[in-house]
């Protein structure tokens, strides 16, 4: 089980809305087939497994981190090809909360005569899709927090500058990140502050491109920015609550752009923008923007993670800003709780990420 974890994590980034899922086949104790989910519409993990074992299958064990579809989807059901295979036992890591598979999986391969176990490190299992599963429970995506900021908790200088506070070791993961993700999400002032592209260029080939998407109230957005600029090549979408007018203008040039009713404060709804976002497979969504945008994010109980760098400066000053604004608390227990915290070290800068925990322990779920 632990060799089909670790194949379906080579699926991060590239199989939403699709779960990630790994498989193996054994003959005794050898292996003799592996198989992952690379992407939607392609073959299922376990698929890739019987044909990575081809005739040894016959007889073999199948393990797998979740359960066998038993219905047509892109691809044919994986539990009827199991049984054609031959396959003697099968052992799930979890059961899959998709409606058509949760349970019906198990008891197709158990119809056919196979010998069925399921629960074998089931939080490991779980640990590879919180996207998929959140997606499934509640239909929003996964968001995490992104951030870089100096000893002080400045997220730039008192100018207003920012680019380079990491090095290039936080720069290399933070493109990783992206790649991880499905759409990366920053507001109109990052946009008009940094002009930045948002592209994942610095990961490994093969990684994905994720959607750029711009909290954009009234499309202030430069026509000549580099997003705007490269709307043909790398998705962007512009949410906006301005009229359809200004937004030909965008689309001339290969952007989408998504309108919504503005909220009481009259800008972008974003419980409405995740919820589109998941409907459109973006079950992963990285979240760059500054202090309001991330602010807003854990104001509204939107946000499962953060991921912040800390570069070793300290930056001082009366109004530059910090990772978050307006979100005073008056007690101690009333802040939003974050961990347990993983810590590692880039170059000179220091890494942190951690889930923020329920709500009912004065945090989000």
């Amino acid at each position: 089980m632990r060799e089909a974890i670790r194949l379906a994590r080579r699926g991060i980034g590239t199989t939403h809305p699709n779960p990630r899922v790994g498989a193996v086949v054994l003959q005794g104790t050898e292996i003799v087939g592996r198989g992952f989910h690379a992407r939607a519409g392609e073959a299922h993990a376990e698929t890739r497994a019987l044909d990575s074992a081809g005739s040894a299958a016959a007889g073999a064990t199948l393990v797998v981190t979740l359960e066998p579809c038993p219905h047509v989807g892109r691809t044919p059901p994986c539990a009827d090809a199991i049984l054609r295979a031959g396959i003697r036992r099968v052992v799930i890591g979890m059961l899959d909360p998709n409606p058509k598979v949760d349970g019906k999986g198990v008891a197709r391969l158990i119809e056919g005569g196979a010998d069925v176990s399921v629960g074998l490190l089931e939080d490991e299992c779980r640990e590879l899709n919180p996207p998929y599963l959140k997606w499934r429970a509640s239909g929003l995506p996964w968001v995490t927090l992104k951030s870089m900021v100096s000893l002080d908790g400045r997220v730039a200088a008192e100018g207003g500058e920012s680019r380079g506070l990491g090095g290039p070791e936080e720069q290399r993961l933070v493109h990783r990140l992206r790649a991880e993700n499905d759409a990366v999400v920053i507001g109109v002032g990052t946009a008009l502050q940094d002009d930045p592209l948002l592209t994942a260029r610095l990961a490994p080939e093969g990684g994905n491109a994720p959607w750029r998407v711009v909290l954009d109230s009234s499309l202030r957005t430069p026509i000549e920015s580099k997003l705007v600029q490269t709307a043909r090549k790398t998705p962007l979408v512009l949410a906006t609550t301005a009229g359809e007018a200004r937004a030909r203008e965008y689309q001339a040039r290969g952007a989408v752009v998504w309108r919504f009713q503005p909220d009481a404060q009259g800008r972008v709804p974003l419980e409405a923008l995740l919820r589109r976002l998941a409907g459109e497979g973006c079950l992963a969504v990285l979240v760059e923007g500054g202090p309001t945008v991330h602010t807003a994010f854990l104001r509204e109980g939107l946000a499962d993670e953060v991921a912040v760098g800390i570069a070793p400066v300290l930056l001082g000053g009366d109004t530059a800003p910090t990772w978050t604004r307006d979100l005073g608390r008056d007690r101690l227990g009333e802040g939003i709780a974050v961990g347990p915290l993983t810590l590692r070290r880039l170059g000179k800068d220091v890494w942190l990420t951690g889930r923020i925990a329920p709500r009912e322990e004065g945090r989000r779920v």
